[in-house]
């Protein structure tokens, strides 16, 4: 990893965004479902999602040779990885899977982005499985931003790699080594031009670990490259390979972020899980409509930050919103508070709205989720 990396995926950013909604806007109309196993992706930036909460993404940046990933319900698998870039510059990809927000893309319900400061743990489990003929790193990748951002590069990235394979390393150089989760890591430090990257290298190969993420991040803020006021984006596991790479796997994926504590009134930290309703206001008509969304607080807390997670029935598409931040244009759609409407009381209501396209017969989503909690409806 070089510090090539984010400066090529900023570029390739809107990109990436539009093959994405492409993808899933295709995928729909052949009545393909995000959450179907055994999809495969060859598409650069294509994306899928399984168990209807984490996102799996090809992320294939830094060649134009093919990779294919197939996608399993529990993980993913690297099917075809053509072509190798010098070992001593950037991978070629980043196929993996996560929780939370990459580029605009959010998984369904996820919790994130939350203040560090009211999170209480985030557990998360990971199991690999490696080939030989390949270099490449099994890296696992915890992103830091000091605002409530969903898109573009964060501020701190906090990479463990649990294998390495070939004469790849780190950004920047060796600071120590540290005990963390119970392991002993070897610890780099450095920045790649657009962000800094603290990683955490494992002295043998690990195929598989339960830990708790919040582990790591205190690691950061303790180092100076976070602070507790500082927001936790995206938790992703998979692979950076250099040369071939086929074969390689995530068998499992899990990541949960348990919010406790924190500052009473503290806006833009998503505070569930939440009691919720929902009223779903529609103006159709042909072949377009608009959306009034909402989000009443049936609880006795207050919640500080919402991400409120639907799936838009199959033809429907989302051009462009109001009052919220949405995640997909088709599909899984997370739609997030604007830094104005953050904070809902008990008892208290926030609105948003958007427009969108569709075809065939007009229906409204199914359900609602509310920081990973279901909603009822109005």
């Amino acid at each position: 990893m070089q510090p090539s990396r984010h400066q090529v995926r900023r570029t390739r950013a809107l990109c990436g965004a539009l093959l994405t909604t492409f993808v899933a806007l295709a995928a729909l109309l052949t009545g393909a479902t995000t959450s179907q196993a055994d999809t495969t992706i060859c598409e650069e930036f294509g994306s899928t999602t399984i168990q209807g909460r984490y996102v799996v993404q090809n992320n294939r940046w830094g060649t134009s040779a093919t990779q294919c990933i197939s996608v399993t319900n529990s993980g993913f698998r690297i099917t075809q990885a053509d072509g190798s870039v010098p070992t001593n510059g950037a991978p070629k990809s980043y196929p993996s899977v996560f929780n939370g927000c990459h580029y605009t893309n959010c998984s369904p319900g996820t919790n994130l982005p939350a203040r560090l400061s009211s999170i209480a743990s985030a557990p998360s489990g990971i199991s690999y499985s490696y080939v030989s003929g390949a270099v490449y790193d099994a890296a696992y990748d915890i992103w830091l931003d000091p605002t409530l951002r969903t898109d573009g590069v964060n501020r701190t990235e906090i990479m463990i790699w649990f294998n390495r394979v070939g004469s790849v390393q780190p950004v920047g150089s060796p600071v120590g080594s540290a005990t963390v989760g119970g392991r002993q890591w070897q610890v780099w430090s450095g920045n790649n031009g657009g962000n800094d990257v603290l990683s955490f290298v494992a002295p043998s190969t690990i195929d598989s670990w339960n830990f708790d993420v919040m582990d790591f991040v205190r690691q950061a803020v303790s180092r100076g490259l976070a602070q507790n006021s500082w927001y936790l984006t995206s938790i992703q596991a998979g692979f950076e390979p250099w040369q071939n790479g086929a074969g390689l796997a995530v068998n499992s994926f899990s990541s949960t972020v348990n919010l406790g504590g924190g500052t009473p009134g503290d806006p833009g930290t998503p505070g569930g899980p939440a009691a919720c309703k929902v009223a779903y206001g529609t103006s159709v008509w042909q072949d377009g409509f608009t959306a009034d969304v909402s989000v009443t607080n049936t609880g006795s807390s207050p919640v500080n930050g919402w991400n409120l997670a639907f799936t838009l029935p199959s033809g429907q598409r989302i051009t462009n919103a109001w009052n919220a931040t949405v995640s997909s244009s088709t599909g899984a759609v997370t739609a997030t508070n604007a830094a104005h409407n953050a904070s809902i009381a008990p008892g208290g209501q926030v609105s948003f709205g958007f427009q969108g396209t569709y075809s065939g017969s007009f229906v409204k989503p199914a359900a609602f989720s509310l920081n990973g909690t279901a909603c009822t409806s109005a």
